[in-house]
């Protein structure tokens, strides 16, 4: 799981040119989620997030307090494009959580970050929306979070990948296929060969 966390004067989140969201001084969430993500992870996000110190004290101290110890309001927008990975200059998006198990999974790290805050002060935009997210970043402070298990060796990460886009070509095969049509070569020729795009979900999610 990665989380871009950024102090903020104010932020909101607009959807189809109307303000859904809003918040004043706080912290702007941006958070991804991967395939691998369990509840360890969101626990361990919450707990980071809302005691991250990036405010000053009372008396000037920067670094002091967190978003929890000055009563700050928390704005949380789900951004599946932290997981990307660069193809050449491509982004390609197999190892974010797919988005039906993504809005389960979200919708709980909301409900502890509430658990753990204040509900009145957690807002959020709204999953699966094309947003457009203003941030009027305070600092600028823009730190980025990631969770202890989340995988950074390459040949895992290949590994994950393979594992998702197989996955992926399988739930866009016909269930009435047969092994021979599986197997059977294709004609140059035949423009229902497949192009490689199988299961690329690179292009079929709005940012």
């Amino acid at each position: 799981m990665k989380a871009i966390i950024q102090r903020v004067t104010q932020a909101s989140v607009t959807v189809g040119g109307e303000q859904i969201s809003s918040i004043g001084r706080g912290i702007c969430v941006l958070l991804g989620i991967s395939l691998e993500d369990t509840h360890k992870e969101l626990e361990h996000m919450v707990r980071k997030i809302l005691n991250l110190r990036v405010f000053e004290d009372e008396s000037g101290k920067h670094w002091s307090k967190s978003v929890m110890d000055k009563q700050y309001e928390v704005l949380c927008v789900s951004q599946f494009t932290l997981q990307c990975i660069l193809k050449g200059n491509k982004p390609d998006y197999h190892m974010a959580m797919p988005a039906e198990q993504a809005e389960s999974f979200y919708n709980n790290f909301l409900e502890q970050l509430k658990k753990a805050y204040k509900p009145e002060l957690i807002k959020d935009g709204k999953f699966g929306a094309y947003m457009q997210v203003n941030i009027q970043n305070d600092g600028p402070v823009t730190i980025e979070l990631e969770s202890p298990a989340a995988t950074t060796d390459p040949k895992q990460l290949a590994k994950l990948e393979k594992q998702q886009q197989r996955k992926e070509k399988t739930r866009t095969k016909a269930p009435s296929e047969s092994s021979r049509e599986r197997n059977a070569p294709r004609n140059k020729e035949d423009p229902s060969a497949s192009s490689g795009a199988e299961g690329d979900v690179s292009s079929e999610r709005e940012p």
